[in-house]
């Protein structure tokens, strides 16, 4: 059982032989021994340090994986560690094991073992510095509480989402108290969304501020986290009209070349192929429709939306092998040039330009780095997909952008590059795939197979990842992306360039039907995938133990080498144990106190009806459940008032008694502390008092407001908080009321 606050809670041994009288001969031959330090001689003949040693020299042991592998762990342990004097001391013990690497390296045999030591130990003590700076340095305090009041301040960004019939934009504004300027989003309705409110103009409005929200409930999207390596002190919405003190310069660079071409895309193609176009096109995500996106995300088509590998690679690709066999046809260069050179390096410039263009967000500008040194290896004549190349592009970006590590972008993209790569380096692939004599139809069905493998790895690879981020997994993805790949790689955006390129003159408008027709068929495979039977895997809050032997599993198979790789396959079946055994919560209640959902029966009741998707669909989310929730209102077994709501929970074989606040109205004490004392858990959005002492917890606004929100589990007598994850890190306002694990 979890505790709780008090309020809440009613050398030598016995065996050995004795020791012999030295002679003076002994005496001699102890003195020749201790000269000869029989210490070193021990390590040196360790059988762990030999072990390791032996391991590492027959399995071609690479360091540049691994190094990657350890700065994302290091990364990942700052997060994980709650505070400073746990950082530093984890900083110093790898300092310490390199040490020690270094003197295996200097005075034993285990010089590979001592190497590993030492890189593995660098990169986890680097990688934890490294977040921690970054923290320091770029972290924005919240705002201390919710306010409503004018505002004057300089537009950074203006993102358009006209499916949400809004734009949003991104401020610099100065915090008169404060004496400091804040960076802060607001959203504007599209009605008082005009052309001036973009970049640089300087406005003046009124508007209703809130500091960025922690996760709901355990294991939800942690926006607060997010924000706080954004740079942004609060988010909101504006109230009224939007006064321009000082219309912006008139547009230039590339934020307006992409607005431009967004809406010069929309308006070639109607309808929700006109949506997609512009964010191949542009990266333009904001006109998408919420259905679209669902149907893609439950098809596993969602990484087609997103402008990444995809994307970049058949720009890069496209313009690398269009240069080569245009130079190629002047015989005066193709004599004197290495054309390989040359086209490599006219590919890295189409894809760094289409990265910029489509604004340059991380997932881009990763695959973009990955894709830069594919050429390069080209053009060296060397390898160009290897798991090295795979961990220097990680390691770039790292070194960048840091926090990305816990994001869902990086994993499920470096996860899925990773599992491409070490499928199609592996022997029995190379065989599979090697030229022979054949004809066309068994030459494209082999490699239509292998790319229907490929799809089911990629899919196996990035299952875990998604179920933890999203708590939902499209489970015929990979049958989708056979189809949805090469449409959208050979079809769609060469389309989409031919037609760019035609309306110079004015040509393009039958090239524009054919895209919309191509990206037509692509939503229609994503609603026809998503909408099948058990097209959809929902799976509560996975626990991060078992995420990690996912990724430990799967590293250990896509990294070493020889038949030692399969050992990763035990951390996998371990993992998938755990996760066919993870428990739905019995309770899930918001950070505020206000929404409360009980899983019961296979329906989620819900104490209110929420004015928004979001937290009915977080609700939903993290305990595992599709359909439409029920209200405490409309469930037969519930018993509610104007102020309270009673129900009663079997679970465990004992009944289990919940009282919730529905008012804030003033109760007389006596008779709620009666009701408390009736019931075995207490929930409300206010301060209740101390007269209140449920059986077992008393989940009001002063406890919540330290732990955040709780996933309650009633069998097993133990709760989990948002709390328990966040430690003293900026961006958890919660530390400051004195919240512990």
């Amino acid at each position: 059982m979890a505790s709780f606050p008090i309020e809440i809670m009613a050398t030598g041994s016995a065996t050995d032989p004795p020791p012999l009288i030295p002679v003076a001969g002994d005496l001699a031959q102890g003195h020749v021994a201790l000269q000869q330090r029989p210490w070193h001689s021990r390590w040196r003949l360790s059988s762990i340090g030999d072990f390791a040693e032996r391991a590492l020299g027959a399995s071609g042991f690479d360091r540049a994986p691994w190094i990657a592998v350890s700065l994302c762990f290091g990364i990942s342990l700052w997060f994980l560690l709650d505070n400073p004097w746990q950082w530093s001391a984890l900083i110093g013990s790898c300092g310490l094991a390199a040490l020690g690497g270094w003197l295996m390296i200097r005075q034993t045999d285990l010089k590979q073992f001592g190497m590993a030591v030492v890189a593995v130990s660098l990169a986890v003590g680097f990688g934890t510095g490294l977040i921690w700076a970054r923290s320091a340095t770029i972290g924005a305090e919240a705002l201390p509480a919710p306010q409503v009041q004018w505002y004057q301040g300089r537009v950074l960004e203006r993102e358009e989402q006209p499916s949400r019939d809004r734009i949003r934009l991104v401020l610099a504004v100065r915090d008169a108290e404060a004496g400091e300027a804040r960076k802060i989003r607001i959203n504007v309705p599209l009605e008082r969304a005009r052309d001036d409110l973009r970049e640089n103009a300087v406005v003046r409005f009124r508007a209703r501020l809130m500091p960025p929200a922690p996760p709901m409930v355990p294991g939800a999207y942690n926006f607060a986290r997010r924000a706080w390596f954004d740079g942004y002190a609060a988010t909101g919405s504006v109230l009224g009209e939007i006064e321009l003190v000082e219309p912006p310069p008139p547009p230039t660079g590339l934020a307006a070349v992409q607005r431009f071409l967004s809406g010069h895309v929309r308006d070639r193609v109607d309808g929700s192929a006109g949506t997609i176009a512009a964010a191949f096109a542009s990266g333009d995500r904001g006109a998408i429709t919420e259905a679209d996106e669902e149907a893609m995300r439950d098809a596993g088509l969602t990484h087609l939306l997103s402008i990444s590998g995809l994307h970049v690679s058949a720009i890069i690709a496209a313009a690398y092998i269009l240069s080569l066999k245009l130079l190629a046809l002047w015989p005066w260069l193709a004599l004197r040039v290495r054309l390989p050179l040359v086209a490599a390096g006219i590919g890295a410039l189409a894809g760094i330009g289409y990265t910029l263009l489509t604004g340059a967000e991380v997932p881009t500008v990763r695959s973009c780095a990955a894709a830069v040194l594919v050429l390069i290896a080209l053009a060296l004549g060397r390898e160009p997909l290897s798991l090295r190349m795979v961990a220097v592009a990680a390691v770039f970006v790292l070194l960048l952008w840091p926090e990305s590590l816990v994001g869902p972008s990086f994993q499920m993209s470096f996860a899925a590059v990773i599992a491409i790569v070490a499928l199609h380096n592996a022997e029995p692939v190379k065989r599979f795939l090697a030229p022979r004599e054949e004809g066309w139809f068994a030459h494209v069905g082999r490699r239509a197979l292998m790319l229907l493998v490929t799809g089911l790895v990629i899919e196996i690879a990035l299952m875990p990842i998604v179920l933890f981020h999203f708590h939902r997994a499209g489970v015929y993805g990979a049958l989708a992306n056979v189809i949805a790949i090469p449409l959208v790689t050979f079809i769609s955006m060469p389309l989409i360039a031919i037609a760019l390129a035609l309306d110079a003159v004015g040509l393009g408008e039958p090239v524009w039907w054919l895209v919309g027709q191509s990206l037509d068929l692509l939503l229609g495979i994503a609603h026809f995938t998503s909408s099948q039977p058990g097209a959809v895997k929902l799976m509560p809050q996975m626990g991060l133990g078992t995420l990690s032997l996912f990724v430990a599993g799967g590293l250990w198979l896509a990294l070493w080498k020889g038949r030692r790789r399969l050992l990763g396959f035990a951390p996998v079946a371990a993992g998938t144990l755990l996760l066919l055994l993870t428990p739905v919560p019995d309770i899930l209640i918001s950070g505020d106190g206000r929404h409360v959902g009980i899983a019961e029966d296979n329906r989620l009741i819900m104490l209110r009806e929420s004015r928004s998707d979001y937290a009915r669909d977080n609700l939903m989310e993290l305990a595992g459940m599709s359909g439409e929730p029920v209200t405490i209102t409309d469930w037969p077994g519930a018993q509610c008032s104007r102020d309270f709501c009673t129900v009663t929970i079997q679970r465990g074989g004992r009944d289990w008694h919940v009282l919730m606040a529905r008012s804030r109205d003033r109760v007389e004490e006596r008779a709620l502390a009666a009701a408390c004392e009736r019931s075995h858990i207490v929930i409300a959005d206010r301060w209740l008092p101390r007269s209140c002492r449920p059986q077992w917890l008393k989940a009001d606004r002063r406890f919540l407001g330290q732990s955040g929100g709780l996933a309650l589990f009633l069998e097993e007598e133990r709760f989990t908080s948002v709390a328990q994850g966040e430690g003293e890190h900026g961006w958890w306002r919660g530390r400051e009321k004195g919240a512990r694990r």
